[in-house]
């Protein structure tokens, strides 16, 4: 039987996309543009949190948002209605963004001279989790009908995540959602992560998190 090599071409791929990441996040420190990386699964109110969090912010910050889906413009023209700049990414299938998709995005989207660029990420729990997508930081959704448990079974997801948003606290009461359980979950997936409980349809919670992220700017600006 004849002699082959065996090439780790997943290794391969991540070891580049990470030393891109890297490059990206020294532009952006230079430009001072804080760009952050929202993820979730779908329907858990990435968007909702979105346009709230413009809200709270558009008077304060320059922000743009880059939309990512397999395909669709729904979000895209939802986010655009509030004034901000908007660019729908379509990922042809792929279900995640790397560090040049992003990459891709600033430029179509003309982020210099912004102080915020939001990526709201493709919606599950696996893909995004595994591409560095050159952002400063990383925030997920976690919404309470999906269950307390989510930190056992995607790990990667939580232990790469700097905020995690508890979102719909506004409907605990109708779930077995045990919010205490959760948090400890969390936090022993990663110890350092920040975990706000939000409700994006009532604002509960959003103070928090929104003083965290302009803080979070202004100190990325400095």
């Amino acid at each position: 039987m004849g002699e082959f090599r065996v090439l780790e071409v997943k290794q391969s791929i991540f070891a580049d996309n990470d030393r891109r990441a890297d490059e990206l996040r020294k532009e952006l420190k230079t430009k001072k543009l804080f760009l952050l990386n929202l993820m979730s699964s779908p329907g858990a109110g990435k968007t909702t949190t979105l346009k709230k969090t413009i809200r709270c912010l558009q008077e304060k910050l320059s922000i743009g948002v880059m939309e990512a889906d397999i395909d669709s413009d729904v979000d895209a023209r939802s986010i655009s209605e509030l004034g901000v700049k908007t660019i729908q990414l379509h990922t042809g299938g792929m279900c995640h963004l790397d560090t040049e998709m992003t990459r891709q995005g600033l430029k179509g989207l003309e982020a210099d001279g912004l102080d915020l660029a939001i990526l709201e990420n493709v919606g599950n729990l696996v893909c995004p989790a595994e591409f560095d997508t050159g952002a400063v930081k990383n925030v997920m959704i976690l919404s309470v009908p999906e269950g307390h448990d989510k930190p056992l079974k995607y790990p990667l997801m939580f232990t790469i995540c700097d905020v995690v948003l508890i979102n719909k606290i506004d409907v605990l009461p109708y779930f077995e959602f045990d919010l205490e359980a959760c948090e400890s979950y969390i936090l022993k997936r990663n110890p350092n992560a920040i975990i706000i409980p939000i409700s994006a349809r009532t604002g509960e919670g959003i103070e928090e998190w929104v003083h965290w992220l302009s803080k979070e700017v202004r100190e990325w600006q400095q």
